[in-house]
């Protein structure tokens, strides 16, 4: 059978766009000859809808627009595969499904219902949906097919040391005679996550010795990226077609010959990971409904690689950096940040805090009463800040990005209403040590736009004289190992001190303000999702509580 693997874009809601995207498709996938197209899973309603599916209206139009998408491909001699969320039949439990339906000559000819419903890191699916008791093979053009949803797909005894569910849906269609393996995913990255698929995938061509074809969601909705890659095996688990990561695609494969299209991957998971922030960038600022960005450029790393990011997504000239030096501020930042605007092509504009905070310690000084200097005025100019960049963001209509990284929001080394202040945290799922990683990556693609002094430069947020980061923190070489044993791993912080080699008072000092600060990480802006555990809607920790390490 002469497949199409549709990878697109779609928007959370745009039931009548995302039809558009996959009429266009299906179109051009049946002028080159394919008998079936599949599309992502929930592609008519885009991922993940979450409470949009307790709406009845939402459930009506869907229905409403999945006519539409039969209606308008039925003069198309192909059948087409897309995800959609159904109404239940079920009496009890949740009025939606997470289904598939096969379309050909403009009827509906087969749905299917998800049957295993993840509910960990970002999905939540048992909380909408009621998953499908059994399911049946579709049989097209001659062939049995066995179509699967995502998790359906993900719980192959065979691989999983310790499986989440008790059945395997794969496994059941295939004792019915099942000759392919069709399935429709959303899927969202994060490093090293494409490796696992093709490992997992693989496995399961070997064992069944069956060929298969993945189809995954591309694009940002919210704080997940998905990167698209999706493929097809023959049934020695040998690929045989593959779409392009972190891009719309269009993909043909042969089942019967073996033969198909190879299209580049991004083999470097540091490209892949900055390829994911401009891409989740782009469609949340697009997504939202806005054109241009600002951000604060302070000189220092973390909003230098905001800056590249934030020009690849939306066009250097559709962003804004704002230089704000305050009594602390070194030249050489003030120049670092205007040296980058220059190389980059953005505009940069200037605006010193120092007056304003003379002004607000004139009238804080006597209300604190002769205490000393310390966090509180370090914490005002950072507010300030704050301040003046939503003041420009009303005024032009620009959505702020906020610059800090993973390592900075883990322990609080943060200002809430300061330079926490924004609508995309964009960095906020990247630890330092690859924050420069990724800058090294952002200059090889735009050369010398992070001048070196950037890179070699002790990083410092210039609160106070002569401030460096290391004043308060550990080496980020060192806060970084740590932060990803406790927050990825939940690794206790004796096995991080004997496993690791560092003193265990220092462990344990940096994971209690990792669970200190969790108050504020539930006040920022949202994050986009790069490693397999992200502050944000896939972490669920409570704020008062008083379980320690």
């Amino acid at each position: 059978m002469r497949i199409a693997l549709g990878q697109i874009n779609t928007t959370v809601g745009d039931l009548a766009g995302n039809v558009d995207l996959m009429v266009q498709a299906a179109r051009r996938a049946a002028a080159g000859g394919a008998e079936l197209i599949v599309f992502p899973e929930l592609s008519l309603t885009g991922y993940p809808p979450r409470d949009l599916v307790e709406k009845p209206s939402f459930l009506e139009r869907t229905e409403t627009q999945l006519d539409r998408l039969a209606a308008e491909t039925a003069a198309l001699d192909i059948a087409l595969v897309c995800g959609y969320v159904g109404r239940s039949n079920s009496t009890s439990g949740k009025n939606a499904t997470n289904s598939a339906a096969v379309l050909e000559h403009g009827r509906i000819v087969f749905r299917q219902v998800k049957m295993l419903l993840p509910t960990y890191d970002v999905f939540d699916e048992a909380r909408y949906f009621v998953p499908a008791e059994h399911q049946l093979l579709l049989e097209l053009q001659g062939r049995k097919i066995a179509l699967t949803i995502c998790e359906d797909a993900w719980n192959d005894k065979q691989f999983w040391e310790r499986r989440l569910y008790r059945r395997d849906p794969v496994e059941e269609l295939v004792e019915e005679g099942a000759q392919v393996l069709l399935s429709i995913n959303a899927s969202p990255y994060h490093m090293n996550k494409r490796e696992l698929r093709r490992e997992i995938f693989a496995a399961t061509a070997r064992r069944h010795g069956l060929p298969l074809v993945y189809v995954y969601q591309v694009g940002g909705n919210d704080q997940l990226v998905f990167d698209g890659s999706s493929f097809a095996m023959d049934k020695d688990a040998r690929v045989i077609a593959s779409a392009a990561s972190f891009a719309e695609d269009l993909v043909f494969v042969d089942t019967m010959s073996g033969e198909g299209d190879l299209h580049e991957n991004l083999a470097d998971e540091q490209e892949a990971v900055y390829e994911a922030l401009v891409l989740g960038t782009r469609d949340y600022i697009r997504k939202c409904g806005f054109r241009k960005v600002l951000l604060g450029l302070s000189g220092g790393i973390d909003s230098s690689l905001t800056a590249v990011i934030a020009a690849d997504a939306v066009g250097p000239e559709n962003v804004i950096g704002v230089a704000m030096p305050g009594p602390y501020s070194s030249e050489h930042s003030l120049r670092d940040a205007r040296a980058l605007a220059e190389r980059l092509g953005i505009r940069c504009d200037t605006a010193s805090i120092t007056g304003v905070y003379d002004k607000f310690l004139d009238v804080l000084d006597p209300l604190f009463q002769g205490a000393p200097r310390d966090v509180t005025e370090e914490n005002l100019q950072a507010r300030l800040r704050g301040v003046t960049l939503m003041a420009l963001s009303n005024k032009l209509g620009a959505l702020v990005l906020t610059t800090g990284n993973k390592s900075e929001l883990a322990v609080g080394y943060c200002t809430l209403y300061g330079d926490m202040i924004g609508g995309l945290a964009v960095i906020s799922d990247v630890p330092k040590t690859l924050v420069y990683e990724l800058s090294r990556v952002a200059n090889c693609r735009h050369p010398g736009a992070i001048p070196e002094s950037v890179f070699t430069k002790p990083p410092s947020a210039e609160l106070r004289p002569n401030q460096k980061d290391s004043d308060s923190l550990p080496e980020y070489a060192v806060l970084d190992v740590i932060l990803r044993d406790y927050v990825e791993e939940y690794k206790t912080p004796a096995w991080i001190s004997e496993t690791r080699g560092f003193p265990l008072e220092l462990v344990r000092d940096v994971v209690n303000k990792v669970d200190r600060n969790e108050y504020k990480r539930q006040q920022a802006a949202p994050g986009l999702k790069v490693t397999s555990k992200a502050f944000g809607i896939g972490r669920r920790f409570p704020i008062a509580q008083r379980f320690l390490e």
